[in-house]
């Protein structure tokens, strides 16, 4: 889980686009999907999951890229409209209320690491994952893997 303190600020890389995250993400994917190598040109996305309410814009405005996805209900990938960097997206399944933040795009993204690896089945055969840490072949039930008090604040989400 990422570091107790806050905030997170984080931006594209022409900082045209900035934001705050205003609390710990709920949780963090570390994603070796096909999708998500396709996506970011890497050996895996990483994404910090937080409250949209969480996440306030400090300058510029991003753009909703619409994508195709696994589930084939789309993503909207949120880029910078200048330097075109994906700072953050929301699928489908979870709607607008929840946004998936690229880890990489904060200004201080190793207080952010992975709480878990999902779809180890097509992670590159190099990355070495470190021992011990919490890895699935494909993806898991929250009610296992989440903190309490993420449980209770995803919970919120869905009765609002």
């Amino acid at each position: 889980m990422a570091s107790n303190s806050t905030p997170y600020e984080g931006g594209c890389t022409c900082r045209h686009v900035r934001y705050r995250m205003t609390s710990r993400p709920l949780f963090v994917h570390c994603c070796h999907c096909r999708w998500c190598q396709r996506e970011t040109g890497a050996s895996f996305a990483l994404n910090a999951m937080i409250e949209a309410d969480r996440v306030e814009l400090l300058a510029g405005e991003p753009e909703a890229v619409m994508t195709p996805s696994a589930s084939g209900k789309d993503q909207k990938i949120w880029r910078c409209p200048r330097c075109r960097i994906a700072v953050w997206s929301n699928y489908a399944g979870a709607g607008d209320a929840l946004r998936f933040v690229r880890v990489g795009t904060l200004d201080e993204p190793d207080r952010v690491p992975p709480d878990i690896h999902i779809f180890t089945m097509s992670k590159q055969p190099w990355v070495v994952l470190p021992e011990g840490a919490p890895a699935v072949e494909e993806y898991y039930q929250a009610s296992r893997m989440w903190p309490k008090e993420s449980l209770e604040r995803r919970a919120a989400l869905r009765r609002n």
